[in-house]
């Protein structure tokens, strides 16, 4: 049960990221507008290696690998729309991949990270906060760049209204997902 949460949750936030990519033109991607601001590009290629490492054998060896190259993710050495979306997609896949392999049963089990302990449960938990913090970081970089062309990802702005009546209109239960994407 707590695991589809996680993949739920995870699969959630990746959308944000996906629907606000779609939304920005390729040179927007790119955009730092100053030398202490990241683009959506570099923050992507971060949580890309940052799934990569902390998901590549998570129950059984240290979630910092010898391997990654932390401050490289901060350098900008591609500019393709394709390669972002490349890069994105091959970290949820390692993630995605982890959590199909984990049962319940695996959340009191300690993993490492930067050899600090911590159960898988919160480990799982440092990464969706760390993931959705990005992927928040990017959603607001991509409604500054559409530049008031921006569709909301969430309830509109001015529709709340109209969005709880739909909501309570539907008879209670659990949130209603298709392929991990909330339909509301």
């Amino acid at each position: 049960m707590q695991i589809s949460t996680f993949t739920k949750q995870f699969h959630y936030y990746k959308s944000l990221g996906d629907k606000s990519f779609e939304q920005v033109s390729d040179e927007q991607l790119f955009q730092q507008f100053n030398e202490d601001s990241n683009s959506i590009a570099i923050i992507v290629k971060h949580i890309s290696g940052n799934m990569k490492s902390r998901f590549t054998d998570f129950l059984t060896s240290d979630g910092e690998k010898d391997w990654r190259h932390r401050d490289q993710e901060f350098e900008m050495d591609f500019n393709k729309r394709d390669e972002l979306i490349e890069l994105w997609e091959s970290g949820w896949s390692i993630l995605f991949s982890c959590l199909e392999e984990l049962t319940d049963d695996d959340f009191e089990n300690i993993v490492y990270i930067r050899n600090e302990g911590h159960t898988v449960f919160e480990a799982l938990m440092r990464q969706f906060a760390h993931y959705s913090y990005h992927i928040g970081q990017i959603v607001s970089l991509a409604k500054i760049l559409t530049d008031g062309k921006w569709k909301s990802l969430s309830v509109p702005k001015g529709e709340s209204k109209n969005f709880n009546q739909k909501m309570f209109s539907k008879p209670k239960g659990k949130r209603h997902f298709i392929d991990g994407v909330d339909e509301n």
